[in-house]
């Protein structure tokens, strides 16, 4: 577990934006037990590629013309639990941080693994997204 001091900032990125902090596994679980619209859930992380490329592009990504409905997010290595729980949604992809995962009614419809992450600008992460955004939102 990191310090809450620590990973305060990495989380504001997100949520100054207005992702939602899903802190446990019931916040996990109320929230994709709305299936309508879609919802991009951000599993946060404090590795360099999380802060050189996953926050930067979703920032990047928020200037699209079609946005989900739901923006989301858990913090790997503090909201243990409910990261836990939001695997299970992301099934069958093994466990990944930073990752992205796109739903649209309640089925995973997009997911970018961390391998997808490492080594690839911010920007090259943001034009996909924004695909992704203009294909199912």
């Amino acid at each position: 577990m990191y310090p809450a001091e620590l990973v305060a900032p990495m989380k504001a990125d997100l949520t100054s934006l207005g992702f939602k902090e899903l802190t446990g596994p019931q916040d996990v679980d109320a929230q994709f037990s709305h299936k309508e619209g879609t919802t991009l859930l951000v599993f946060n992380s404090v590795c360099g590629c999380a802060a050189g490329a996953a926050r930067p592009a979703v920032k990047l990504a928020l200037s699209n013309d079609k946005l989900p409905t739901n923006l989301v997010t858990v913090f790997a290595g503090v909201d243990k639990e409910a990261v836990a729980k939001a695997r299970e949604y992301t099934m069958p992809y093994p466990p990944s941080s930073p990752s992205m995962a796109l739903f649209k009614d309640g089925k995973l419809v997009h997911f970018i693994e961390r391998h997808q992450i490492e080594g690839n600008s911010a920007q090259t992460i943001a034009d996909h997204l924004k695909q992704v955004f203009n294909h199912y939102c």
